[in-house]
């Protein structure tokens, strides 16, 4: 086993972000593990040594917090004890640059696509009023975000 650590905070302030949820999966999108970030925004899961995973960061529903950020993800990232994997969340409502926004909405495409969010209709109310509140640049991801929001919206 070796060790993925790193810190969560927001892109405004770079303040850490506490209680977000840190999900670790396989390349068929099934869970290997979860974890929370502590009150200075650090995480850190064990995963099987040099297996490539894909993480997701993102609100748990039965949090205070579970309206107020935006999901991130980073794919196929070979687990490695000597790299921090830093991420910057957006608060809902608040726009970013356009890297930013698409990183959200691939939160959000890992999410739909993972069998532990899978049918989950309170993750989905969630996703649903965060994702209505992200703007994206382009007509593709526009359009890709509604039918995010279609496929969430069917869950609740």
């Amino acid at each position: 086993m070796t060790l993925v650590f790193g810190y969560v905070r927001s892109i405004h302030d770079e303040e850490p972000i506490l209680m977000i949820k840190v999900s670790v999966y396989r390349g068929d999108l099934t869970a290997i593990d979860h974890v929370f970030t502590d009150d200075e925004g650090r995480y850190d899961v064990e995963v099987p040594e040099g297996e490539t995973v894909t993480l997701r960061f993102d609100t748990h529903h039965s949090l205070a917090n579970a309206g107020e950020w935006q999901p991130s993800a980073v794919a196929n990232v070979v687990a490695d004890d000597d790299t921090p994997l830093d991420r910057y969340l957006v608060r809902r409502g608040h726009d970013s640059d356009a890297v930013s926004s698409m990183d959200a909405l691939n939160g959000y495409l890992i999410a739909a696509a993972s069998s532990d969010v899978e049918g989950d209709a309170q993750y989905a109310g969630t996703a649903v009023k965060r994702l209505a509140m992200l703007k994206q640049h382009t007509r593709v991801l526009q359009e890709l975000q509604q039918k995010l929001l279609d496929h969430f919206g069917e869950q609740t």
